[in-house]
């Protein structure tokens, strides 16, 4: 398994994208404006599609993907993620008002997009490649995905804060190799980082404390403007860790 990072930051600007990655050719895990990177004939490929959360910057190139490839694709791409966050999208982006519910285009008994709802544990098998839903704690319902290609692991914890619940995951995942987590904020917005249910580097090093398996650990959702502080922060805090900044078209094959 190939995972490309087609955007990684907590906003945009100059050549910042949000949360977006390609696993190999065909499947997105998150589709925020990273997705904007890809061709036409990239995007035409993109069979599944599994989201963490409802928020914009993970969701944003969704739309406008599925616009711009349906009418050139024979079979709909599926959209995964937990039942809460597949009700939201229902609600309100593919509702007609904000875009158009390709679920009934071009029309209900040949859709562009199907809703697949992945529960919480549950692991859906693309071709030999697991993704299983992680737990996260955020402001919104959330996941994580753990990618499993049999011989190794990535894990991408999504936007989350505190969760003991997703170390006990991951501590059972011999075959760990990387793990991607975020820190959205530096510590002197700690108390927006708790309000909004994000990491900051002081709450980060408590959290890899907690992980028991040796693994290359990777930081996304850097807020604009702050990156440099923040890792700054985040190599004095979790110095036993050794955490690297995430970059955008950064490969991981496992």
């Amino acid at each position: 398994m190939k995972l490309r990072v087609l955007g990684c930051s907590g906003g945009i600007g100059g050549n910042l994208r949000t949360t977006s990655f390609l696993l190999d050719h065909d499947v997105l895990v998150d589709a925020g404006t990273g997705v904007s990177e890809l061709s036409l004939a990239e995007l035409k490929m993109i069979d599944h599609v599994f989201v963490t959360h409802s928020h914009l910057d993970h969701i944003a190139c969704i739309p406008m993907m599925i616009d711009s490839v349906w009418n050139m694709r024979e079979r709909p791409i599926t959209l995964y993620a937990i039942a809460e966050t597949l009700e939201l999208l229902k609600q309100h982006i593919f509702n007609w008002k904000i875009w158009p519910n390709f679920t009934e285009i071009p029309d209900v008994n040949h859709p562009s997009l199907r809703y697949q709802v992945i529960g919480l544990g549950e692991t859906v098998m693309l071709n030999g490649r697991g993704v299983t839903a992680v737990p996260a704690n955020h402001v919104v319902p959330a996941v994580g995905y753990h990618l499993d290609s049999g011989l190794a692991s990535l894990v991408f914890t999504g936007d989350t804060t505190t969760s003991d619940d997703l170390w006990k995951v991951v501590n059972k995942i011999e075959n760990l190799r990387y793990l991607i987590i975020e820190s959205a904020f530096p510590d002197r917005e700690m108390e927006l980082a708790v309000v909004s249910k994000h990491l900051c580097p002081s709450l980060l090093a408590v959290e890899l404390g907690k992980l028991k398996r040796d693994a290359e650990i990777y930081v996304s959702h850097l807020s604009p403007g702050e990156m440099d502080l923040t890792m700054l922060e985040i190599e004095k805090s979790a110095r036993g860790n050794r955490p690297q900044m995430l970059l955008n078209n950064q490969e991981f094959d496992f």
